[in-house]
């Protein structure tokens, strides 16, 4: 059977272009959720999920740091997806013709100036890629869509303006969770990320006493994000990515302080450091 990777949104999607690099020979499952694609591979219907978790342009995704404790699933890998926003329109439609352009609300923030420039108006969408599809089925000859070139692939469309985001190097990080941890034995040479969520109590410094062996061990904090949890202002709760792997002597020894200074500390999983890091 052909192995089965999940993502959110429409084909056609960032996510969905994400899969395609990452796992060119899977079938890629559109859900519509974040938390339908981590219950498919929970239930056992997917092998994989491709989940967003940050955009160097828009900033964190706020929704899955509240799923990732709800689900028992581990992190296997990262991946980093430049995105290339494209101006799309039906065939034989010239960008001297296109009046108004639709797209996520994000998309067209990131395009604005050039949006601007041509002096198109902006039309708000729910999704890139489902205005995409939705501009394939229909006849409007004055009306574009920013999505991805896969969008316009699939979708028979025309891509009349490439890299139409106002600022090149538009970046979105994406994490790959499975149902079983790999990358549990440390490979000579190779350099790993960990990811670790934890809770500290509402005391003074809980946060300065839990992270502390980190620093005095010499390991490399690379990301830290709070969130609350349940509804309740009695703790609070992190996700931190380090620069090592917990059989390293010096992660031994920050693990060690974290596991004493904080609670429910939980590994999501150890993974090679992607290419863009380098």
């Amino acid at each position: 059977m052909q192995p089965r990777v999940a993502y959110q949104g429409t084909a056609g999607a960032y996510s969905h272009l994400a899969c395609c690099k990452v796992f060119p020979h899977w079938e890629a499952v559109a859900c519509d959720d974040f938390l339908s694609a981590l219950e498919l591979v929970a239930s056992g219907f997917a092998d994989q999920a491709m989940i967003p978790l940050e955009n160097s342009t828009a900033g964190r995704v706020e929704e899955i740091y509240r799923l990732i404790p709800k689900t028992s699933l581990f992190v296997i890998a990262e991946h980093f997806e430049p995105v290339n926003h494209c101006l799309l329109a039906l065939p034989g439609v010239n960008l001297s013709d296109i009046e108004e352009v639709a797209s996520h609300p994000q998309a067209l923030a990131q395009c604005h100036q050039r949006i601007v420039n041509l002096g198109m108006k902006a039309v708000a969408a729910v999704d890139t890629a489902m205005e995409a599809r939705n501009l394939s089925q229909g006849k409007n000859r004055k009306r574009g869509a920013i999505a991805s070139a896969l969008a316009a692939e699939l979708y028979g469309l025309n891509v009349v303006h490439d890299n139409f985001q106002d600022v090149i190097g538009n970046t979105t990080r994406f994490l790959v969770f499975s149902r079983e941890q790999e990358h549990q034995q440390a490979e000579p040479g190779m350099d790993y990320i960990t990811s670790i969520l934890f809770s500290v109590r509402n005391i003074p410094a809980a946060l300065y006493k839990a992270l502390g062996g980190f620093a005095t061990n010499g390991v490399n904090l690379l990301k830290l994000e709070s969130y609350m949890d349940g509804g309740t202002m009695e703790a609070s709760h992190f996700h931190v990515d380090i620069q090592g792997h917990p059989q390293q002597h010096n992660m031994i020894l920050a693990l060690e302080e974290l596991e004493y200074f904080a609670r429910e500390v939980r590994i999501l999983g150890s993974y090679p450091a992607h290419d863009y890091r380098v």
